[in-house]
């Protein structure tokens, strides 16, 4: 499922929006549909626009989302919980929901896949892809200030791990992909559950567009990878591209 509503406050009819050339919604399209352990791509909106959109790209718009649900507050949850009830109401009932937010563009459709069969293999409740965190932002590493103004370790220990050998590896949420048990997300209304697994994205480009200084960044990494392509075009020793 494709969230996209009409409205934004950061960048203003951003999913909509052209992207070196292509609405932004048009790379999360892409991706999904050619993802190959989908059984289905339907696009969540409230705007006959984005709807128009969504279907040239060839995804389905089966209903319109309710304005209470494309509110700038309204949770991802209410929203993903009203497709399948909407789909289920209609004959429709999936193992899992896969949610993925047209804000992050460069997501590979293998990285769809790969969540799908971490899912199923760890038996977990949801799997996201995640990255990992630099050393220096390691949560063993990082304060937060209490409310007398003193600076506590955020993992709530006195003292920090003094080695950077010694630290675990930490990862973050990078917004590209979130799979979901149906029961998880209906039966315990949640997107996550109690047993979360992750899969480990590497360093290609990466960015989660809420703000004009993000998609100045993904016009960025658009650029540099079209100028990468072109460079493996031109050099018939090179087997690969780093994206």
């Amino acid at each position: 499922m494709i969230p996209a509503r009409g409205g934004s406050k950061g960048v203003p009819r951003k999913n909509l929006r052209l992207l070196g050339g292509k609405p932004l919604l048009e790379y999360t399209a892409a991706a999904a549909l050619t993802a190959e352990r989908l059984a289905r791509v339907i696009v969540s909106t409230d705007d006959p626009e984005v709807a128009e959109v969504a279907r040239r790209c060839g995804v389905d718009v089966p209903f319109m989302r309710p304005a209470a649900l494309a509110a700038d507050d309204a949770p991802s949850l209410g929203v993903v919980q009203h497709a399948l009830q909407w789909l289920e109401a209609h004959g429709e009932r999936y193992d899992a929901v896969c949610l993925l937010q047209p804000t992050s563009p460069f997501r590979e459709s293998d990285e769809i896949d790969g969540c799908i069969a971490l899912l199923e293999d760890a038996g977990a409740d949801a799997a996201m892809t995640v990255r990992r965190v630099p050393d220096e932002y390691n949560p063993h590493w990082t304060y937060v200030c209490d409310d007398r103004g003193y600076l506590r370790l955020s993992t709530g220990e006195a003292t920090p791990i003094p080695r950077r050998q010694d630290l675990p590896v930490a990862y973050h949420r990078d917004g590209s992909v979130l799979v979901t048990r149906r029961d998880i997300v209906l039966g315990r209304n949640s997107l996550y559950g109690d047993r979360v697994v992750g899969y480990a994205v590497g360093a290609g480009p990466w960015v989660d567009i809420d703000t004009p200084a993000d998609w100045a960044r993904a016009e960025e990494l658009l650029a540099a990878r079209s100028a990468e392509g072109i460079a493996h075009a031109a050099d018939p020793q090179r087997t690969s591209v780093t994206w």
